[in-house]
């Protein structure tokens, strides 16, 4: 029995999709534990893209669970009308096979609201939120007002909770936001329907993941976003709402840290970054831009273009260093296949000194330097490979460096957008 997290080893958007898709393969259940629908996972399954914000992406996997644990917020409306648009396609028929922490908090109208009003305030000192309501709804969760799926499913529990709520959030609306009040019906009532469509997926998905391991399967665990954008160990305030990292795997399905036993991080050839908050390899000028189109990077949720910069060593290292990775799935190779030389970084420079390690200060990280090593590209076509053998000489040096500086092994490489185009170099459920 082997059971594994994946997780964003960058500032999200990596490819975790593609990975999961691939790992689900070799997986009994697929459990989400973290974050809503400001994620989106793109997925290629023969010539058609799935684009899945909630839903774990192993629902295109006949037979397999999927689980959506305690940690993450969810958006019903969004959830339902993933379900649907997977029903139409023929992608999802049995409901029985998705199940919702009762526990997980849900994310209401007014967080929307509020999310979106005080980024517009922000002005250039805006975060960059994707204005879909998670960090209010994060923000209820730790203040003790959320309501969860369990009070939603029963009327009275919500009634009670939504009219406590609202006599603050429409204060908070109306006397600083400036925005206009909800009325309790209104909200009541919509959902109200959605807890109607939702009570079959119901569960205490905690419990019903012991009895799996208690029965020898195998889990894998996906997040969100990636490591730089962990509340805590990201580069705050840049960041997102909850735990990304490892350790968030845990605490959002109710599975002991005794029981994860392979933790791989994903990492581009490169490095994108959606949003404010400092990114010390970003290239602003036509070599950025190449990396865009070349790697179509606009953001599978909002389509606002990604920043791109050169692979940074120091970010992987940390991301290595804070979650124990085991291993390293590195995605999108084939985006460099075009480019004659390849900068890496190595390391940070900050006011004239070197540093060892990445700076938890963010006024310091936003001055730190990239120092760069220059590496051959291999200028061709590599999307045909299927072992590491198969790649040029040049791509394969790219690769092993990559793996010397951030001390982890490279499990996987992938060469394209397709479940085909990847190099598998150690399975980590065998």
């Amino acid at each position: 029995m082997a059971n594994v997290v994946v997780v964003g080893a960058q500032w999200g958007d990596e490819g975790k999709g593609k990975v999961v898709d691939i790992y689900t393969e070799y997986a009994d259940d697929v459990v989400r534990y973290q974050g809503g629908n400001n994620a989106g996972h793109t997925l290629v399954v023969g010539d058609e893209k799935i684009v899945l914000h909630l839903i774990p992406s192993g629902i295109l996997h006949a037979g397999k669970r999927c689980i959506i644990g305690n940690g993450v917020v969810l958006d019903p409306e969004v959830f339902i009308r993933e379900i649907t648009n997977l029903k139409k396609s023929g992608k999802f028929q049995d409901d029985s096979v998705l199940l919702l922490s009762e526990n997980l908090h849900v994310i209401m109208p007014y967080h929307k609201r509020i999310d979106i009003a005080r980024e517009a305030k922000s002005g250039a000192g805006k975060i960059g939120t994707t204005g879909r309501g998670i960090g209010p709804a994060y923000e209820d969760k730790i203040g003790r007002r959320g309501i969860r799926l369990g009070d939603l499913v029963d009327r009275d529990i919500f009634a009670r909770k939504l009219k406590e709520t609202l006599e603050e959030k429409n204060f908070l609306l109306q006397n600083l936001l400036n925005e206009q009040p909800f009325t309790f019906e209104e909200i009541y009532q919509e959902y109200c329907g959605y807890a109607d469509q939702l009570r079959i997926y119901m569960a205490d998905t905690a419990l019903v993941l012991h009895k799996d391991m208690a029965a020898g399967k195998k889990l894998l665990f996906e997040g969100a976003q990636g490591t730089l954008l962990d509340v805590d160990l990201g580069t705050y305030p840049f960041v997102t709402s909850s735990s990304t990292c490892a350790g968030g795997a845990c605490t959002g399905t109710g599975v002991s840290p005794r029981s994860i036993h392979e933790i791989i991080g994903i990492s581009k050839a490169y490095v994108t970054r959606v949003g404010s908050g400092p990114f010390p390899t970003e290239l602003t000028e036509e070599t950025g831009e190449k990396l865009r189109q070349n790697g179509s990077e606009f953001g599978a949720t909002t389509g606002r273009p990604r920043r791109c910069g050169w692979f940074d060593a120091m970010v992987l290292r940390y991301a290595v260093r804070v979650n124990g990775l085991t291993g390293i799935a590195l995605t999108k190779l084939d985006v460099l296949d075009n480019f004659e030389t390849i900068k890496i970084c190595t390391g940070y420079t900050c006011q004239g000194k070197v540093l060892e390690e990445l700076p938890t200060n963010l006024e310091a990280f936003a001055q730190c330097q990239p120092v760069y090593e220059e590496v051959p590209g291999w200028m061709t076509d590599i999307s045909a490979a299927r072992s590491f053998e198969q790649l040029p000489e040049k791509a394969r040096s790219y690769v092993q460096r990559l793996e010397q500086l951030v001390g982890c092994p490279i499990v996987l490489v992938s060469v394209g957008p397709r479940r085909d185009q990847t190099i598998t170099l150690k399975n980590p459920f065998a």
